[in-house]
């Protein structure tokens, strides 16, 4: 059994930033995974939303981020990550981070961009790959801090709680098992202090953004422990990702958009104006619609997003990578437009916590997209994500410094943690049957449980993943664990939350759009719709 001062999941954003700022108390273990280096993070494109300009205000950032989240945006929690995000910007340059600069009247300044959803330019960025930029520096300083630990290749199994060892006194996290891939070995650790910062679950659907370890690991874990769920219904999908065999998870970034191109049909004629007044700078939830109900009404396989207005060397300078990658497959976006499709981007559901992203269940937080603070609501601002996750990881490492004291060994409860039981557990010999299911529950979100829902749809969802639980449950118990057991059996268990939740709420709002139930419920305040175990 390891023990330590803190254990982080998850080395994205949230994760990188949760570990250093607790390695200045104790000793911290940050599991990933896979590499350091994999994340949803890294692969964020636009930038971190922060006000930074005179003609801006916290007002009306806040202003924005309730109107995008459609009524269920929790105000103090908004204004509260919004007014401490300068501070977390001066940090993540003091970490050598490179933001965007501009020369103004003979002084420099940040170089912002403006998204959907925003009213004023508050975006920064590097170049079209802020995400990247980000993780390299936060990962550069955590493996220059010798009170952390970085255990990659690490796959956080399940949690340990009180509860599950039989104790009567309050439910509270212990530690956790993780897989340890390179032996083989299952390992223990214990803490009193756990955070879980392991992104999203967009992997879930069969068109994603998303990387490949983005698998629902840290809401299915925090469930099975006992902890409450919230607003997994609303699961955003990004309007634009590129439309080709070759590239099938390539974001196109929507401060594309912000910085003037627009969506056209097959014709090569705009058509959001149709949708929304503010065009092809509405928010996402409307973008993605709108273009769903584009291809679905034309026929075709796309629509596509058109800045060929723009001169050549702009497009070039301020948006290399996606310049560089449409031109591999052959298509020059200075010339032609890019075809593009909708596809799963980010939960604005999860673990339900606080502002400071404590949990319900003692000594767990959930920090970044795997927890709901309330800073998205119904649908999530742009560049609104890298900035929740170094607040909420910097308030929650303070929170469990306040809540759970670190104590010297002279007088701190000793608890000896069960070493993991492989019991009979044969080795699994057909991948194939694996991939099968994945396969299908992918296929199945995608068909019963996308952009646009109907009740019918989700109850066939439910009916088909109850049966694909029983059928995960048994190679779990019967074989012994991999990655490949342990993401099909997060996957199914995060499908079956969002279907759940889908199912509960009787009405349209941001990201949950159901035919059956097409406008908000104005007969009473809006609420999130909350699942709890126990």
């Amino acid at each position: 059994m390891q023990e330590y001062d803190f254990i982080v999941v998850g080395s994205g954003a949230a994760g990188l930033t949760a570990a250093l700022n607790a390695s200045r108390h104790g000793r911290v273990a940050l599991l990933t995974k896979k590499l350091a280096s994999d994340s949803n993070s890294a692969w964020a494109q636009g930038g971190i939303a922060c006000v930074q300009s005179g003609e801006d205000s916290f007002d009306r950032h806040v202003a924005d981020t309730l109107a995008a989240g459609a009524g269920l945006c929790k105000e103090d929690v908004v204004r509260t990550i919004v007014s401490e995000g300068p501070a977390r910007i001066a940090e993540l340059v003091s970490l050598g981070v490179s933001f965007d600069k501009r020369e103004v009247n003979g002084h420099s300044e940040f170089d912002l961009t403006r998204e959907g959803g925003h009213t004023k330019r508050r975006v920064l960025h590097h170049l079209d790959a802020t995400g990247r930029e980000i993780s390299d520096k936060l990962i550069a300083a955590v493996r220059a801090e010798k009170n952390i630990i970085l255990l990659e290749q690490h796959y956080a199994i399940d949690l340990i709680t009180t509860g599950k060892l039989g104790f009567v006194s309050e439910d509270r996290v212990l530690g956790l098992y993780a897989l340890d891939e390179l032996s083989g070995e299952v390992v223990t650790l214990r803490s009193d202090r756990i955070l879980l910062a392991t992104g999203g679950c967009g992997r879930v659907y069969q068109y994603t953004t998303n990387p490949m370890v983005a698998t629902g690991d840290g809401v299915a874990m925090a469930w099975r422990a006992g902890a409450t769920i919230a607003d997994m219904e609303f699961i955003q999908f990004h309007p634009t990702c590129l439309y080709h065999p070759r590239q099938r998870s390539f974001l196109i970034s929507e401060a594309m958009r912000g910085e003037g191109a627009v969506l056209v049909g097959k014709d090569g004629k705009e058509f959001m104006q149709r949708y929304d007044s503010r065009g092809s700078l509405a928010p996402r939830d409307i973008v993605a619609r709108a273009i769903d109900h584009e291809i679905k009404r034309t026929g075709g396989p796309c629509v596509f997003l058109d800045i060929t207005n723009k001169p050549r060397d702009f497009v070039i300078e301020h948006f290399p990578n996606i310049y560089h990658t449409c031109l591999s497959v052959g298509i020059d976006m200075t010339k032609e437009p890019i075809p593009v499709v909708p596809a799963a981007h980010y939960q604005c559901g999860g673990v339900r916590t606080d502002v400071n992203g404590a949990t319900s269940l003692r000594g767990l937080c959930a920090v970044g997209e795997v927890g709901c603070t309330g800073l998205h609501g119904a649908n999530r601002l742009a560049s609104n994500s890298l900035l929740e996750c170094v607040v909420v990881a910097h308030r929650a490492v303070d929170h469990l410094l306040l809540k759970l004291p670190l104590q010297r060994a002279n007088g701190s409860q000793h608890y000896e943690l069960p070493v993991w039981q492989s019991g009979h557990a044969q080795s699994l010999d057909e991948l194939v049957v694996i991939y099968h299911n994945w396969d299908e529950i992918r296929r199945l979100m995608w068909d019963y449980v996308s952009i646009v829902r109907t009740t019918k749809r989700l109850q066939r969802a439910a009916a088909r993943l109850r049966n694909l639980k029983r059928e995960v449950q048994e190679f779990y118990w019967n074989f012994s664990v991999t990655r490949e057991v342990l993401e099909l059996r997060n996957l199914v268990e995060t499908a079956s939350l969002i279907v759940d939740c889908a199912l509960r709420r009787h009405e349209s709002r941001g990201l949950h759009y159901t035919l059956d139930y097409p406008e908000p419920d104005t007969s009473k305040p809006p609420a999130d719709t909350v699942l709890r175990r126990y």
